[in-house]
């Protein structure tokens, strides 16, 4: 297979794990978070800046990217790698979510989904066999199948019938992938029903996917309910393959997610709430647009390494976003990003050291103070 998760330790106490994932363009240490490329670039930073702070592996978005500039030009540039100059791993989702969100915008139906664009209003059909080639075209490593996303709340008769749904769609994916160096991932819904999380991890095992990601959560639930669901599915599927939670980013999720077992992460919540000036620190969120921070010559986070905080102050920070510079998004971005990153590798090391429960807790009492 292209894509192969190798378990390297295992906490005794829960069921966090540190890994291994090989793929065609690198391996990476897991657990990991992937930076959020919608648009074949992780916003505000260059491929560079991501490799400085460590980023192995980035996720990009088969909706946007089929609708600009299209899967044909990436293909003709040489593939999504060649086109952004980015030579790590990349994962793009299949669209499902993306579309799921457009509420009134789509209709669902057995073949697929029909929708009209954000951009321009244009109708366009999406079904696992376009999914998957438009993946296919773009040449990603890991590529996810087409799904239905169930939301939150659902009746369970309407769960039911996604669940399946997603099932049916999976196995048209698989029938429809034939590229050799890339992995097809399922995703295993359920909505919040345990029996139908149980029933969607046994179908989507008996296909044998190289990988699977758990779908459908962080979609307003609550937390509790989130932790209650992956607490459920994540035993249920195989010991030797890599579990993927997606959508999830924030530091408390991610540490939760940890201890489940899960192993990849993605969300787009470090960068876009950077852009708004909301930074993440090991003692919580802080805004540092705030008025609070006129004079406070602090960095960002004195525990953090990451170039903005060996180089600048949240006063100064502050200052570029009242004067709507853009060198302050671009800073704050710098933060959360390798706050996270580095937020995952002190995971592992945990893990790896027989400490990982007393860090989590350690660093909960810290981050919720």
């Amino acid at each position: 297979m292209s894509v192969t998760y190798e378990l390297v330790k295992q906490c005794q106490k829960t069921g966090a794990r540190a890994g291994r994932l090989h793929t065609p363009h690198g391996t990476f240490d897991t657990p990991i978070f992937m930076p959020v490329g919608t648009q074949a670039t992780v916003k505000a930073m260059s491929p560079d800046e991501l490799k400085d702070m460590g980023a192995g592996i980035i996720l990009s978005n088969t909706y946007h990217l089929y609708l600009r500039p299209g899967h044909e030009l990436v293909a003709e540039a040489g593939g999504l790698h060649k086109f952004m100059n980015w030579d790590r791993g990349i994962l793009t989702d299949s669209g499902g979510f993306q579309v799921f969100s457009l509420g009134a915008l789509r209709k669902i139906t057995e073949e697929g989904v029909t929708f009209r664009s954000h951009i321009d209003g244009s109708k366009h059909f999406l079904s696992p066999e376009k999914a998957t080639e438009v993946q296919m075209a773009l040449g990603s490593d890991i590529i996810m199948a087409f799904d239905e996303c169930v939301p939150f709340p659902a009746e369970h008769d309407y769960a039911r019938k996604s669940t399946e749904r997603t099932t049916r769609w999976a196995e048209r994916c698989k029938k429809t992938h034939t590229r050799v160096d890339q992995a097809l991932f399922g995703i295993i819904q359920g909505g919040m029903y345990k029996d139908l999380r149980t029933m969607s991890v046994n179908d989507l095992v008996s296909l044998d996917f190289p990988g699977y990601a758990v779908g459908g959560l962080s979609v307003g639930e609550p937390k509790t309910l989130m932790y209650e669901m992956l607490e459920h599915t994540v035993p249920l599927l195989p010991e030797k393959k890599p579990r993927y939670l997606m959508g999830v980013g924030t530091p408390d999720c991610l540490v939760e997610g940890v201890m489940h077992g899960i192993d990849m992460f993605d969300c787009v919540f470090p960068t876009r709430v950077a852009r708004n000036g909301t930074v993440m620190t090991n003692w919580g969120r802080l805004v540092v647009k705030n008025a609070e921070y006129a004079r406070d010559f602090r960095p960002l986070d004195e525990k953090c390494s990451c170039y903005t905080c060996r180089n600048f102050s949240r006063a100064y920070i502050r200052h570029l976003f009242k004067t709507d510079e853009i060198f302050g998004l671009r800073l704050t971005t710098i933060h959360n990003l390798h706050f996270l990153l580095n937020f995952m590798r002190e995971m592992r090391t945990a893990i790896l050291e027989d400490r990982f429960p007393d860090f989590r807790q350690e660093f909960l009492a810290g981050y919720n103070r």
